[in-house]
C-alpha cells in the first residue's frame, strides 16, 4: 500500500510543479490572502476527481472522443488570453501589494490603500474555469496518471487506488503550499514595480500557455 501511494505521490509532484496559469493564480491569490483556502480547496480537489476517474477507466474513453478535448482547449485559449489582458491592466496601475501588513489591499503612489474588491464568487469562477479549461489537467490526470496507475496494481485493484491517494495527497500538498506560502513573499511585493512585475509574468504565462494549447 505505501510503495504505490509514494509513487502516486512522486509521479505527480513532477508534473504539477511547473509555471503554469493555474499555478500562477494560486500564487497571486496566496500574495493578496484572497480567499486562498477556497482555491487551493477547489484546485486539489480537482484533481483528486479526475484522478479518480482517470483510475476508473474513464481515461480511456476521453482519449476516444477527441472533439472533447478540442472543444476544451480552445475555451481555455480564450480564457487564458482574456485572463492575461486583466494582469496587464492591473499592472499598468501604479498600485502595490499590501501583504506586507496583512490587509490584503493595494497601496497606491499617493498612499492611500485600496482595497481588493474580489469577491468568493468572482474568484471561485476564475478557479474553476482556469482548472476545468486546461486541457493539460485531463491529459496529466484522466490519461497519464490513470494508465501509469494501472502498473501499481500488484495482483489487485487496491494497488491503483492506493496510488491515486498518493496523487491526490501531492496535489493537496503543492497547491497547500503554494497558496498559503505565497505570504513569505510578500516584503519582496510590498512595492508598486514588484507587483508590476508580478503581473507581467502571470500575463506572459497566460498568454505562453494559451499560443501552447492554440499550437496544440
Amino acid at each position: 500500500m505505501l510503495a504505490p501511494a509514494l509513487a502516486g505521490l512522486l509521479t505527480t509532484a513532477t508534473l504539477i510543479v511547473a509555471i503554469g496559469a493555474q499555478n500562477a493564480y494560486v500564487l497571486r491569490q496566496g500574495l493578496l490572502r484572497s480567499h486562498v483556502g477556497v482555491v487551493v480547496l477547489i484546485c486539489a480537489a480537482s484533481d483528486a476527481i479526475l484522478i479518480a476517474a482517470g483510475i476508473a477507466g474513464v481515461g480511456a474513453l476521453v482519449d476516444e472522443t477527441g472533439w472533447a478535448l478540442v472543444l476544451v482547449r480552445w475555451l481555455g485559449v480564450a480564457f487564458l488570453l482574456w485572463y492575461a489582458v486583466g494582469s496587464l491592466r492591473r499592472a499598468a496601475r501604479p498600485e502595490s501589494l499590501a501583504a506586507a501588513n496583512g490587509t490584503g489591499g493595494t497601496s497606491g503612489a499617493t498612499g492611500t490603500v485600496a482595497t481588493v474588491t474580489e469577491t468568493r464568487r468572482s474568484v471561485v469562477t476564475r478557479t474553476v474555469l482556469l482548472t476545468w479549461l486546461n486541457p493539460h489537467v485531463y491529459l496529466d490526470t484522466l490519461l497519464l496518471i490513470g494508465s501509469i496507475a494501472t502498473a501499481h496494481d500488484g495482483g489487485e485493484p487496491a494497488g491503483r487506488w492506493w496510488f491515486g491517494v498518493g496523487a491526490a495527497l501531492a496535489s493537496l500538498l503543492w497547491f497547500g503550499g503554494l497558496g498559503f506560502g505565497a505570504r513569505l513573499l510578500a516584503p519582496l511585493l510590498a512595492r508598486p514595480r514588484s507587483w508590476q512585475v508580478l503581473e507581467l509574468v502571470i500575463a506572459a504565462t497566460m498568454v505562453l500557455v494559451a499560443v501552447k494549447l492554440a499550437l496544440g
